[in-house]
């Protein structure tokens, strides 16, 4: 069963072909990153300019890749939540428009979702298991039992991780997107430079949720506070000492996830997991197999929406076509106790 995916949450525009749900046969990503540049963020009138411009000619390019015809296609599937409002308008219109003029069933779904499924494009991943989102937007600390039914535990109640990365680099003029940059810069930086603070949740149920907005106050703000006078205040010495504290806080809250589901497997997704910071941290932990996707999987795709969406579709769980889109996500279960 050969699924047409379509991406356009953000500032990526994406199509792909993938069968059966595991085997990516083709996959174009168009990014928008030079456009959003001058800006050191998203725009989203631009965003969704840009999907309006480019979503024929990237579907196109798909199946032109997949070398399909559009009676290979069995069914289709694109992001529905969350995102830009406007951005998501554009994908969710062309794929329901497709769906129509090809008699085929079209599926929404979540992006969130799509980024934990996305390792499952790569590795034979067994359920339950312990699922890590983050990404510029979202940072989730999850238990998943299969695909769709996912309990989350512990989320950000400030800034996602990515969007601190983006505002610091930001702040210090270092450059956009914030995550690659920073990264880049603590490989040849020296953590010790700067002892930066861990928040401290300890006011409300917040066992497994993380903080960011203090991180980066204090980054921003308070820079002198936490140097270590020995060390030159570099921006390779603020980025290093800066991801290594970001990383930390959401590694401790994993480790304590693991502890309490007994969980020996953990599952990474979103454009944050392409860190390496994260990913040397997160594999560090003792009595786990820590999965993640590959880099091109990383970031938003087409491939992880058509991968998901054909779970949706091998059960008949096909949208109508007035289906919406939304910003937020939705349907997740309370907090596991």
């Amino acid at each position: 069963m050969k699924i047409l995916g379509i991406e356009s949450s953000c500032d990526e525009c994406s199509a792909a072909v993938v069968e059966n749900g595991e085997t990516i046969i083709s996959n174009v990503v168009a990014t928008q990153i030079e456009f959003h540049r001058p800006f050191d963020g998203v725009v989203p009138e631009i965003a969704s300019r840009k999907h309006l411009e480019w979503i024929t000619g990237v579907v196109q390019e798909a199946l032109a890749a997949a070398g399909t015809e559009k009676n290979d296609i069995q069914g289709i599937a694109v992001t529905g939540r969350p995102g830009l409002v406007g951005s998501l308008l554009v994908g969710l219109s062309f794929a329901k428009a497709l769906a129509f003029a090809w008699e085929l069933d079209f599926v929404a779904v979540d992006h969130i979702r799509a980024h934990l499924y996305a390792p499952h494009l790569e590795n034979d991943i067994e359920y339950p298991y312990l699922g890590v989102i983050v990404s510029g937007g979202h940072t989730i600390i999850c238990r998943v039992e299969t695909f769709d039914n996912i309990t989350v535990m512990g989320t950000t109640i400030d800034d996602a991780c990515g969007e601190a990365f983006d505002k610091v680099s930001k702040f210090f003029g270092w450059g956009y997107p914030g995550g690659p940059v920073v990264d880049k810069l603590a490989q040849k930086g020296d953590p010790r430079a700067f002892n930066f603070p861990t928040p401290s949740l300890h006011k409300g149920d917040h066992t497994y949720d993380v903080s960011y907005s203090g991180l980066k106050t204090a980054v921003i703000n308070q820079l002198d506070q936490f140097w270590n006078r020995d060390y030159e205040k570099s921006p390779e010495n603020i980025a290093a000492a800066f991801q290594k504290r970001a990383v930390a806080i959401l590694a401790a809250k994993v480790k304590k996830a693991v502890k309490a589901t007994g969980l020996k497997k953990i599952v990474a997704g979103g454009g944050v997991a392409a860190n390496s910071e994260l990913r040397r941290t997160l594999k560090e932990i003792e009595d786990t197999e820590v999965v993640f996707p590959s880099m091109k999987l990383c970031t938003d795709n087409g491939a992880m929406i058509a991968g998901l969406g054909y779970q949706y579709l091998k059960k008949g769980l096909a949208s109508g076509m007035e289906e919406n889109a939304f910003s937020r996500v939705d349907g997740f279960k309370k907090k596991y106790p």
